[in-house]
């Protein structure tokens, strides 16, 4: 008797022509998780293509797929597909379909779990009638493409700073910015004005970021939504879960761009004025995971236009603060004690901004009440003291 295990009669089947690889040939940025998932779970990942077997037999063979179903297009797909499932002995019922060309339609109907990966002007409609799950490989799951691209990317001739009529930007040392391949950025909290800024430099670098963020903002009716539609990551503090860390170290291992803020919330009362910033500890860990450079951002002036105190920012195009953003070179780390590296990324921070922000002082009555947000009852001596955190 035998003792190989018997195969699995559940497979992925991943079409290679409108599917896992891009018109060069090359793996979409975020296929590998997937094909990584599917192995994990022992189902047996079969490759379709028009092509001739030999042209990718090399590559699937790297990818640790079991077979190549070539030279098949149109219905003959799915009747290739059929042949080779009662020969393997797999069910299509339990079996996975990655295809976005109109004619996967057939065998995206045949298995018991369809995905529409891409699709092309004919097959879109069909996907959204029939209620097929439908998503890119070159963007993180649950990020909006429309006609290829993300939101972040039809957003950007609309997002120019001098469009800001509440306040006035000056940018330097976005050069520190990688151009391409993985990166975090991390930057200080000031003001609930601060994702704004950090996201118009971003842009100004061409590239797309995904951002963390707390989860009150990701559990917002409308802004929630948007944030989810551009890729952002929920995080919610304080519950230790490692969740967010892990899907913004699989972004970054397709080569995405992270950024946060690893002070976690705009620091209150005396806390705020504190010339050392304090940060948990989540970009450090995030870090040592993934090995991605860490990019500093200095942002000064965000308060101006919006403080903790007020419900919406200051609203007058005849007073608008200037809000300053200046990158730095990459925090060398050591990638051993995560409190360490974090204090290396915030004294990182904390050189990029103005010099009065290394300056003691004790704020006034009116700056302190700037600080707090409406309604703050807790304790403000308690902010100078807390614990950076073992989280995001």
């Amino acid at each position: 008797m035998s003792d190989q295990p018997r195969p699995s009669r559940s497979v992925a089947f991943f079409d290679l022509d409108h599917g896992i690889l891009d018109r060069n040939g090359d793996l979409h940025s975020h296929a590998r998780s997937i094909i990584d998932e599917h192995r994990g779970k022992r189902h047996r990942l079969i490759a379709t293509t028009k092509r001739r077997t030999d042209d990718v037999e090399q590559l699937l063979d790297a990818l640790g797929f079991t077979a190549v179903i070539g030279e098949v297009m149109g219905r003959g797909k799915l009747d290739a597909v059929r042949t080779w499932a009662r020969a393997n002995g797999a069910s299509l019922k339990r079996s996975w379909f990655y295809g976005g060309g109109f004619h996967d339609a057939a065998l995206l109907a045949e298995v018991g779990h369809p995905v529409v990966v891409d699709p092309d002007p004919r097959l879109a409609p069909l996907a959204w009638l029939k209620g097929w799950p439908t998503r890119s490989l070159r963007s993180p799951a649950g990020v909006a493409r429309i006609f290829g691209r993300e939101i972040q990317e039809w957003g950007r001739p609309f997002t120019r700073p001098e469009l800001v009529t509440i306040a006035r930007f000056e940018f330097s040392g976005l050069e520190n910015v990688p151009s391409e391949g993985p990166a975090i950025v991390v930057g200080n909290h000031r003001s609930y004005f601060d994702a704004v800024t950090v996201g118009l430099a971003l842009m100004q670098t061409g590239r797309v970021a995904r951002f963390l963020g707390k989860k009150e903002v990701f559990d917002a009716p409308l802004v929630g939504a948007m944030a989810r539609a551009a890729g952002g990551i929920r995080v919610e503090r304080g519950t230790g879960s490692d969740e967010p860390l892990q899907a913004a170290a699989e972004a970054l291992e397709a080569g995405e761009m992270i950024c946060l803020m690893p002070q976690g919330t705009i620091p209150r009362g005396p806390a705020f004025f504190d010339p050392e910033l304090k940060g948990r500890w989540g970009a450090a860990r995030l870090a040592a995971m993934t090995k991605a450079p860490v990019i500093p951002l200095g942002l000064w002036g965000t308060e101006k236009v919006w403080p903790r105190s007020a419900r919406l920012p200051n609203m007058n195009p005849l007073k608008r603060p200037l809000v300053t953003v200046r990158g730095g070179p990459p925090v060398p780390l050591a990638y051993g004690d995560p409190d360490a590296d974090t204090k290396a990324i915030m004294s990182a921070i904390v050189d990029l901004l103005p010099d009065e922000a290394r300056e003691h002082r004790n704020p006034t009555p009116e700056e302190l009440a700037l600080t707090y947000p409406a309604g703050y009852k807790g304790d403000p001596g308690s902010e100078l003291e807390r614990r950076p955190g073992t989280d995001t």
